[in-house]
């Protein structure tokens, strides 16, 4: 549809603080295709090199690079408790000499204090930052108004917040990140990608969008489905239609993705954000014990589960799959009472 230099022109526009390591590798995944009869490739953006990496990396360059050009001095965002958006926006402040503010969400119930203590949270302690806690977990709006008066009390004390708003209403900055992650995808392959399906965590939808309104911008037909973790899958689709215009209006790139590219599955959610289900688990292992290759329970580990339940019902476009990893290792010590005991009883 457009030329890269088109794209690259449409996304210079855009105040960008680098810090990704990319290109990320493709790697193989052969013993575990082989077990499921699949040819399976594996994007690392776990290894994006800042924080313990993942896709907020890419992401966040433009979020950080927008509070640098108004002269902000601190960064405030909003996440569940393991979140790690938050995690990786308190390590980029800090790189680019911010302070940060983050606000802790009450999604996931029944908690226990290694949740609270250990992982992504241990990790926002290490970099300094201001927590908050917020008692909702599932009202975008509301988080992000809670943010406002943070920020509020902030510039009273002279400071100049930047905030990192996630519900739909607020612009999708963070999904330029990866249309430059799909073009990057197709430098690695020449342009042309073989692949007759790409996997990807959808949750805020940003990562999701930004490699779907990227390929297609590039006139790049791979089908890209998103794998739930937070939301039901007909829930998902429309806020992905809604925020894949969000970024044509954002970009200036007169493209409309049409509905029958916009594919969410769910079914690999079931216990909702956050819960690890057998299936997640189970799928946690099998990638760490055929490949070396660590998931989390809330994103990575939901995607893979999703891919061999759809792999099971002979729903994927074909079998060569690629399945874009975008981190979350640390919360895996969050959740490690749940790992070890469900892995010892497995193992027994």
């Amino acid at each position: 549809m457009f030329s890269p230099e088109i794209v690259e022109r449409a996304l210079a526009r855009f105040p960008r603080h680098l810090a990704t390591h990319a290109p990320t590798a493709l790697e193989a995944m052969p013993r575990l295709g082989a077990s499921l009869g699949l040819a399976l490739t594996v994007k690392r953006d776990d290894c994006t090199g800042v924080a313990f990496g993942g896709n907020k990396v890419r992401q966040l360059e433009f979020y950080i690079g927008a509070a640098e050009a108004r002269g902000s001095d601190t960064i405030l965002i909003t996440g569940a408790v393991q979140s790690n958006f938050v995690r990786t926006a308190a390590a980029m402040a800090r790189r680019a000499g911010m302070d940060c503010h983050v606000q802790l969400e009450e999604r996931v119930p029944d908690i226990d204090d290694t949740h609270r203590r250990n992982g992504n949270v241990l990790l926002d302690h290490l970099f300094g930052a201001t927590i908050h806690t917020f008692p909702e977990g599932e009202n975008e709006d509301a988080a992000d108004a809670a943010l406002e008066g943070i920020a509020e009390t902030l510039r009273g004390e002279g400071r100049k917040p930047y905030i990192i708003g996630l519900a739909a209403s607020t612009p999708p900055l963070g999904a330029l990140g990866y249309m430059i992650g799909a073009m990057e995808l197709a430098e690695q392959h020449g342009g042309d990608l073989p692949y007759d399906e790409i996997l990807v965590a959808s949750g805020s939808a940003q990562t999701h969008c930004g490699i779907l309104f990227g390929l297609r911008a590039l006139g790049i037909d791979t089908p890209v489905r998103g794998i739930c973790v937070r939301r039901a899958a007909d829930i998902q689709e429309a806020r992905v239609a809604r925020r894949l215009e969000d970024m044509a209006a954002l970009t200036r790139l007169d493209l409309a993705i049409p509905d029958a590219d916009v594919r969410c599955f769910h079914d690999a959610r079931e216990k909702g954000y956050g819960r690890m289900s057998d299936a997640t688990h189970a799928a946690i292992l099998r990638t760490a014990r055929t490949e070396g290759l660590l998931l989390d329970p809330v994103y990575t580990g939901k995607v893979m589960a999703g891919l061999i339940t759809l792999h099971e019902r002979g729903e994927l476009a074909g079998s060569r799959i690629l399945y874009w990893h975008t981190g979350g290792q640390p919360a895996l010590f969050a959740y490690a009472d749940a790992l070890v005991a469900e892995s010892a009883e497995r193992s027994g």
